[in-house]
């Protein structure tokens, strides 16, 4: 009789936890601005809640505190964004001093690429074929030279297709509109969480019984030490691959060094794509000012070197401690992320899978999980 009971409660449990699973799956899918959003909102709380903690060490009112904290980060990315569109604008302006430099590379490329595929096609076709003349054409008959043709009945003129305004803009300013909008809202979300964050903890906290509080409250340590460590040590790590890049750049007489540098250093801090990535901006900006290929090979060998060093010597020792998740994990959970969130997924993949570890780590029942995620 026992046995068959746990023959039925089986199947359930596992189907109910497949429907689950599905469930928190599709809406992760569909309510992605929305997570993001507060995702993103959340990670800069934690972030901006030590210079918080600072400020009332010396007395500041945790609101104005918050407001101040908010302000400056807002004005921090304010001057960044500054400094990058002065320099885009520059490079924007010296563009057509480089263009007919780049057409000559370009056309230089194709005429190398024709001359390799003409050698490839002397090698590999016999001599014979090569040497046969081709055949004359063939003789057009004394009556087909004296037909005049026929001229071609006009065709009519394809329907005009109007497009409403209306639906062009939606379409095409409908996915900017909604990113906007969602990007508005995190300056409050990040005010509202570090000014009311000992109210909300409070209330979070008496969710739980008295070993669940205790359990929650190390949890939530865990992913705020955690977040703090990874954003910060990638923060580190790629402000000193962007210093060294800056500097070989201008080593290099590269344009734009200051913004080709902070660009290529910290695109390199991109998970499994980074090198790639950190390998184009040096190139466009070579292709400017070089047209020999042993300076783009020295070029993206030193850049190629910087995020080896950066992601096998320093990533490790700053950030690997802190996440504790095993290269596995790393892998799939970078593909789970990047396939329901997009781009924002591949830079949130991290993060997000480390805090659920953090969560298993301190929940008796999960801690086998946090044991199969971890290194």
């Amino acid at each position: 009789m026992v046995n068959r009971s746990l023959r039925t409660i089986r199947p359930r449990s596992l189907s109910a936890s497949v429907i689950a699973l599905a469930s928190v799956i599709a809406l992760l899918y569909y309510g992605r601005a929305f997570l993001v959003t507060l995702s993103i909102a959340v990670i800069l709380a934690f972030i901006l809640e030590p210079f918080v903690g600072l400020l009332l060490r010396i007395r500041v009112p945790r609101a104005l505190g918050s407001f101040v904290v908010c302000s400056l980060a807002i004005c921090a990315v304010y001057l960044l964004g500054l400094g990058v569109y002065t320099q885009v604008a520059g490079a924007a302006e010296e563009y057509p001093k480089y263009e007919q430099r780049i057409n000559d590379i370009a056309d230089q490329a194709v005429a190398t690429t024709e001359s390799i595929e003409q050698k490839i096609r002397d090698l590999v076709m016999p001599k014979r074929f090569r040497q046969q003349p081709l055949p004359p054409a063939p003789a057009k008959t004394a009556a087909r030279r004296q037909r005049a043709p026929e001229p071609n009945p006009p065709q009519p003129a394809p329907p005009e297709v109007r497009i409403p305004l209306t639906v062009f803009v939606f379409s095409h300013l409908g996915p900017a509109y909604e990113m906007l909008l969602m990007a508005s809202f995190v300056p409050f979300l990040v005010y509202f969480m570090l000014s009311w964050r000992d109210h909300i903890q409070r209330g979070f906290l008496q969710l739980f019984e008295d070993q669940g509080r205790m359990v929650a409250a190390n949890s939530l340590d865990g992913i705020a030490s955690m977040v703090r460590a990874f954003v910060v040590g990638n923060s580190v790590l790629g402000l000193v691959v962007a210093a060294v890049s800056t500097l070989v750049f201008w080593l290099f007489h590269l344009p734009y060094p200051v913004l080709l540098g902070p660009l290529s250093g910290f695109l390199s801090m991109v998970p499994y794509v980074g090198l790639p990535l950190a390998l184009l901006p040096p190139l466009v900006g070579a292709l400017a000012v070089y047209n020999t290929m042993t300076a783009y090979v020295v070029i993206l060998t030193v850049v190629a070197f910087l995020h080896l060093v950066a992601m096998n010597l320093l990533y490790p020792k700053i950030v690997g401690p802190r996440v504790h998740l095993n290269p596995l994990v790393v892998t799939v959970a970078l593909m789970f992320w990047s396939v329901l969130w997009g781009a924002t997924g591949l830079i949130l993949a991290i993060p997000l899978t480390a805090a659920l570890k953090a969560v298993c780590d301190n929940v008796e029942q999960l801690k086998p999980y946090g044991h199969l995620l971890g290194d």
